[in-house]
């Protein structure tokens, strides 16, 4: 249910001094004889996200694929916000050997914090002051964070946003690298916290690294 606001993104192309915009057909992309193949992805798909919502890193690779193979980009620039769908990108540049260095940009965040998304459109503004709730519970996970279990601190993030009228699908602290959840952290390795949570019926997502 992302917003399509083509002629706005157009508008917002030009005026970043954009000299190419590749705008193919859906048929350009997928003709009649494209059989859609099977990506390696590993755990990454079983996890977070792909737990969430089955076979969705399938369709992104089938769409970056294409997009590569057809553009042959020396660079891809990606968000954090997506931190997952960075991670399995990363393996989909590899698996297919293509020439292309993945560049992660930081989250862009509104004045108040609220990591910007094309679903915050569907918000209402009352829903976009509550919203801020999520960069808040990582800002306090990263901000009281200490060596040891880890457990109760994502169960109290996670309890919190349910009190405030979330739906919440995960808060979870995970290996920066691996994405595989810590329960016990030695102070040192580099962590990211990641949430997702419904709020009414949009789907919000947000990460922090740690430090």
């Amino acid at each position: 249910k992302y917003p399509i606001t083509l002629e706005k993104d157009i508008a917002m192309i030009e005026a970043a001094s954009c000299n190419l915009l590749l705008l193919p057909s859906v048929t350009e992309i997928y003709p009649n004889a494209y059989i859609a193949p099977h990506y390696n992805l590993g755990y990454l798909e079983t996890i977070l996200e792909g737990k969430y919502r089955p076979g969705h890193f399938q369709g992104v690779c089938q769409v970056v694929d294409r997009l590569l193979d057809i553009t042959k980009p020396g660079s891809l620039y990606l968000g954090q916000k997506d931190y997952q769908q960075c991670m399995v990108l990363k393996k989909l540049i590899e698996q297919k050997n293509y020439p292309t260095v993945l560049k992660i940009s930081p989250t862009i965040r509104d004045n108040n914090g609220l990591a910007l998304s094309s679903r915050n459109m569907r918000l209402t503004e009352p829903e976009k002051k509550l919203a801020l709730q999520l960069s808040k519970k990582l800002f306090f996970i990263k901000k009281n964070i200490k060596p040891g279990n880890l457990l109760l601190l994502q169960q109290q993030m996670a309890q919190r946003l349910n009190e405030e009228g979330f739906k919440v699908d995960y808060v979870v602290i995970a290996s920066a690298a691996t994405l595989e959840t810590v329960t016990h952290w030695n102070g040192e390795e580099k962590l990211v916290a990641l949430v997702a949570a419904y709020l009414n019926e949009v789907r919000l997502i947000d990460n922090m690294l740690i430090p």
